[in-house]
């Protein structure tokens, strides 16, 4: 299990934001993907929305003190490392050399540590801790290229809800059209066959724009019932799921 933290201040990379990401779930199941940011800042406080999206936890520290944001971060790592989904794997995005007692800690744990730093910002004693786990944040694209499957690099790890929406309706119209079941289960394969839905493993990170994240099917159709997009009905051992009267036309 993976949980990424960001010091934006430290290390601002809203572009590459994605990729960040996407290396991330080549570690492992990520559990937890934390950016700190102060919104006294104006370029930090305007890298929340898209940020949001793509389903980071935008954690807003607005204390003019300094290493706010840094003392922040640890006091949060360190708490979901004792918790009872304590991570195997923690990424670290940041060069600032305050972080090397954590760094320590974390790896007397028998945690594994992977730092992201920007070129000309980081700290020598820092890099030295995690040595072959230390990369420039402009080393991205070729390490997600390198450790994704060949047949997936170029696809996003991340979906849109309205295309999940767009993907679900059509698997479920498709299930009824073929007279299968719409099982969640079934459901599942067949969204797969949608050329808009990732081709990964596991099933993608759904982000809505207020930035709400969905990591599994049957949340994400729980979502979709609560908007009234599709219903349950149960008829068998399991329930089946089908659109609501307006969705029908949208398929």
């Amino acid at each position: 299990m993976v949980n990424l933290y960001w010091d934006l201040q430290n290390v601002s990379i809203q572009k590459s934001a994605h990729l960040l990401l996407s290396f991330a779930q080549t570690q492992g199941h990520l559990l937890a993907q934390n950016v700190y940011y102060n919104s006294q800042c104006q370029n930090q406080a305007q890298a929340k929305k898209p940020l949001s999206r793509l389903g980071f936890d935008c954690r807003d520290v607005p204390c003019p003190l300094k290493d706010s944001a840094d003392h922040q971060l640890i006091a949060h790592c360190l708490k979901d490392i004792h918790s009872d989904r304590s991570p195997d794997i923690i990424i670290l995005v940041s060069g600032d050399g305050d972080f090397c007692p954590l760094v320590r800690n974390l790896q007397s744990l028998d945690k594994k540590v992977i730092i992201f730093a920007q070129l000309g910002n980081v700290k020598q004693k820092l890099k030295d801790l995690v040595q072959d786990d230390f990369y420039f944040v402009d080393q991205l694209p070729k390490l997600v290229q390198v450790k994704t499957n060949p047949q997936t690099t170029a696809v996003k790890a991340q979906l849109i809800y309205e295309e999940a929406i767009d993907c679900l309706r059509n698997a479920i119209q498709t299930a009824l059209n073929q007279g299968q079941r719409t099982s969640l289960s079934q459901i599942g394969k067949l969204m797969r066959h949608n050329p808009h839905f990732p081709k990964c493993s596991k099933f993608p990170l759904v982000c809505k724009s207020d930035g709400t994240t969905f990591s599994k099917l049957s949340k994400f159709v729980n979502a979709a019932i609560s908007e009234g997009i599709v219903y349950a009905k149960t008829t068998g051992k399991e329930p089946e799921f089908f659109l609501s009267e307006r969705n029908r036309l949208l398929v």
